[in-house]
């Protein structure tokens, strides 16, 4: 990777069509979708089932200024209940190394351990420190840093 010079190193956030709102649709989603596809097999349910993420591939991030922000929070924690039964559910028929019920593009079958790993960088990509929701927060109310004064 080549490394930024002065004027890269100086750059700011330009304008972006990421939200928050759009960031807590989008890990619904991915919460919903690992579990379903990977672990279970099995399409993903309701509401994501209704748009062709192929011919839509931002859906999630656009259609959150769509939904009011109780919708879009009841959305994102539907979704981690549904992955925390599915997780207890697997656990309770075997340990982290069962394997799920579908194989990726490289043919790898992932076990129980995987599946939430993925979701933590999936989570982390769009969450840490650096990541998009700290950017977009800043931008909206000024705040920075793990802990900003209150």
């Amino acid at each position: 990777m080549r490394r930024p010079g002065r004027r890269g190193l100086r750059a700011t956030l330009g304008p972006s069509t990421i939200t928050l709102g759009g960031l807590l649709k989008h890990l619904a989603h991915v919460e919903d979708s690992h579990f379903a596809r990977l672990w279970l097999g099995s399409p993903v349910g309701a509401p994501w089932d209704a748009v062709d993420r192929y011919s839509a591939p931002d859906r999630d991030h656009r259609s959150a200024a769509e939904d009011t922000p109780e919708a879009l929070h009841t959305l994102r924690r539907g979704a981690v209940a549904r992955s925390r039964a599915v997780v207890d559910e697997a656990l309770g028929a075997g340990g982290l190394d069962q394997l799920g019920a579908c194989a990726t593009r490289s043919g790898e079958r992932p076990n129980l351990r995987r599946v939430p790993l993925d979701l933590v960088e999936e989570y982390a990509r769009h969450a840490d420190h650096a990541g998009h929701a700290d950017l977009i927060r800043e931008s909206v109310d000024g705040l920075t840093g793990e802990d900003p004064p209150r």
